[in-house]
């Protein structure tokens, strides 16, 4: 659905970089526009997931959390002994 909305740029020479680099892109001042809104609304969203982020890091360092690398380590050799029963089973 398409929808019209005015801008007014009180910034001549932030209109004309846009108008130059919508020409530079070969596409349209106004799909320049909704990118960046688009990308702006994304950074917001992102921006309220920190304090929950923030959280959860503190509790896992409260409840004695392991690092990735232990955690990774642990998995990669699960699968190489999973690998390992699989290829004896072949035998």
């Amino acid at each position: 659905m398409k929808r019209k909305m005015t801008l007014v740029f009180h910034d001549e020479d932030l209109y004309t970089q846009l108008k130059i680099e919508a020409v530079r892109r070969r596409t349209t001042a106004s799909d320049i526009v909704a990118d960046a809104v688009r990308e702006w609304l994304e950074s917001r969203e992102d921006a309220e997931l920190v304090p929950a982020i923030e959280a959860a890091r503190i509790e896992w360092k409260e409840k004695g959390g392991r690092p990735w690398s232990e955690a990774e380590r642990e998995i990669e050799d699960s699968i190489d002994r999973r690998e390992g029963a699989t290829e004896a089973k072949r035998v």
